[in-house]
């Protein structure tokens, strides 16, 4: 991580080291609403200064949409045999917000209702928001794919790649197929959640050795496996590039980085030995 990347990601989280990590979430919205007082409906590219009061919100942004992406997963895990069509949604979603969590982190915030992408930037010594405009082929999904794909900490990392749906073998066009295709068919005999699957479940996962990224492929749907290790190695990487930033002890991050309602088996762990380089993005 470059010292660029890593002094912004501290100067993000230093607020929340002074103050208990119970309630240091904002309200809903909190960082949407404290950007849209800055928009100027006149302008196509407004620049404000960014106090480090509001700097804050990029953290507790990134790592609660972190969160979601973690739950998400979660989720996708448990309804693998209950539901392959939900447990492919659930896992798209828990990519996207792994995506999410790594634009906020970089300092990057679409506001949808004001039609604005909010850029976070170093001006000298203090930050400030770029406020731009909106181009046409600006959607939140391919906005954020392609930005952290870009993003030079990530740029070599083959985990990352801009959101596709025009071909098959992408994560937007196997969510695609389950959201919108007709005639998709699949529907097993209903079990109920058990814990004990889950927590074998998200062993394997985490154990899966590779010598590729197995990126899911709409043409083999239900392609739930890759679905749910792209996600994995994805809430993992956002996890290590905190950890790699702030370290373990901020008082906040310490607590959301182990939540207490995952279960024993999901250590945020993978295997090194054959995919190591890769996964490093080297």
């Amino acid at each position: 991580m470059n010292k660029e990347l890593s002094s912004q990601v501290q100067r993000m989280f230093a607020g929340l080291n002074n103050q208990s990590a119970a309630g240091a979430l904002p309200a809903p919205g909190a960082l949407a609403n404290l950007l849209s007082r800055h928009v100027v409906p006149t302008s196509a590219t407004t620049i404000v200064t960014a106090p480090p009061r509001e700097l804050v919100y990029f953290a507790t942004a990134a790592v609660e949409v972190w969160l979601r992406s973690v739950h998400s997963f979660l989720i996708s895990v448990s309804l693998t045999r209950a539901s392959p069509i939900w447990s492919s949604v659930a896992g798209y979603y828990s990519s996207h917000y792994s995506i999410r969590a790594f634009a906020h982190l970089f300092g990057v915030f679409h506001l949808h209702r004001k039609k604005r992408v909010v850029h976070l930037e170093k001006a000298a010594n203090h930050f400030v928001f770029r406020i731009e405009k909106k181009q046409g082929g600006d959607r939140e999904h391919k906005l954020y794919w392609k930005y952290v794909k870009e993003h030079p900490q990530l740029a070599k990392d083959p985990f990352f790649y801009a959101s596709q749906d025009d071909q098959p073998r992408s994560d937007g066009s196997h969510r695609n197929k389950a959201n919108y295709s007709d005639h998709v068919d699949r529907f097993p005999v209903f079990l109920p959640l058990e814990a004990e699957y889950l927590e074998e479940r998200v062993e394997r996962i985490s154990t899966i050795l590779f010598s590729d990224v197995p990126v899911p492929d709409a043409d083999n749907f239900p392609d739930i496996e890759n679905v749910q290790v792209v996600a994995y190695h994805r809430i993992v990487k956002f996890r290590q590039l905190v950890d790699e930033a702030i370290g373990t002890e901020n008082r906040f991050w310490k607590v959301q980085r182990s939540p207490s309602w995952c279960p024993k088996t999901l250590t945020f762990s993978v295997v090194d030995p054959v995919f190591a380089a890769l996964y490093a993005g080297k």
